[in-house]
């Protein structure tokens, strides 16, 4: 996959491109990662790429030239998806997150100050993404956010696909209790069902276990949706894990 990160403040993601999920898809090629620092297209030889709002208001705002430029380097840029983070954005989910790692690529605008000009949102975005309603300085922190969530659809990268295929929201619901060794830890004993052996009946409690989490935390997930239908899909997926966990331990 071909992705780029479009940004005034490149150092940001010297140490997040090489760790953890993003460290590993570079390492393993199966993503070419770009940080583009949008001041090398800047406007003047003072570096400027922001300037005073039309009309008043606070705050300055990116202009249009240092971000349509940095676009134009891009060579595979007719092919991907350009997303600009912000709250006014689609927030992000697990089916956006998926329908970006099947994308031929995707190029993140990282926004500053007072916001980036309407322009270049017009023109050249395709996706405008929030990664929750809250503000921060910058676009960065969610851009991160965005890529860790994408990557680690990409096959490979996890190592073991099904690591994600059972997380909360891929199953439509939020994630059932786990547990590990020891099975009594200062008086605080695992539940008997979970190192029972009895593989239905563990994927029977998982399933009420993550209905009934969702049901208290996020019922919104589970409003339009028959128990019947939730429960297939989840021990569906569950099973598909398991049987992909024993093919690579194999």
């Amino acid at each position: 996959m071909q992705a780029a990160v479009a940004t005034l403040f490149p150092d940001l993601f010297s140490s997040f491109s090489e760790c953890g999920v993003v460290g590993r898809a570079v390492e393993k090629g199966l993503v070419d990662l770009s940080i583009l620092n949008i001041r090398d297209r800047a406007v003047d030889d003072r570096g400027s790429v922001d300037d005073y709002q039309f009309g008043g208001g606070a705050g300055m705002l990116l202009r249009p030239e240092p971000l349509f430029e940095t676009l134009e380097r891009i060579p595979w840029r007719a092919e991907a998806r350009v997303i600009f983070m912000t709250p006014q954005g689609r927030r992000l989910d697990h089916e956006l997150a998926c329908d970006l790692a099947e994308s031929g690529g995707m190029i993140i605008f990282c926004g500053r100050y007072g916001g980036i000009d309407q322009r270049f949102r017009d023109a050249a975005v395709t996706d405008e993404i929030s990664v929750g309603d809250a503000v921060v300085s910058g676009g960065e922190i969610p851009a991160m956010f965005l890529l860790e969530a994408v990557l680690r659809w990409i096959p490979g990268v996890l190592g073991r696909m099904e690591s994600a295929q059972s997380d909360s929201f891929a199953t439509g619901l939020l994630d059932y209790p786990r547990y590990t060794r020891p099975a009594d830890y200062r008086g605080m004993k695992v539940p008997e069902v979970v190192i029972s052996g009895n593989h239905a009946e563990i994927e029977d409690w998982r399933f009420r276990e993550a209905l009934e989490l969702t049901g208290r935390k996020r019922p919104d997930l589970i409003d339009s949706k028959s128990e019947d239908y939730l429960k297939e899909r989840f021990i569906r997926l569950l099973r598909l894990a398991d049987r992909q966990k024993e093919k690579n331990s194999g």
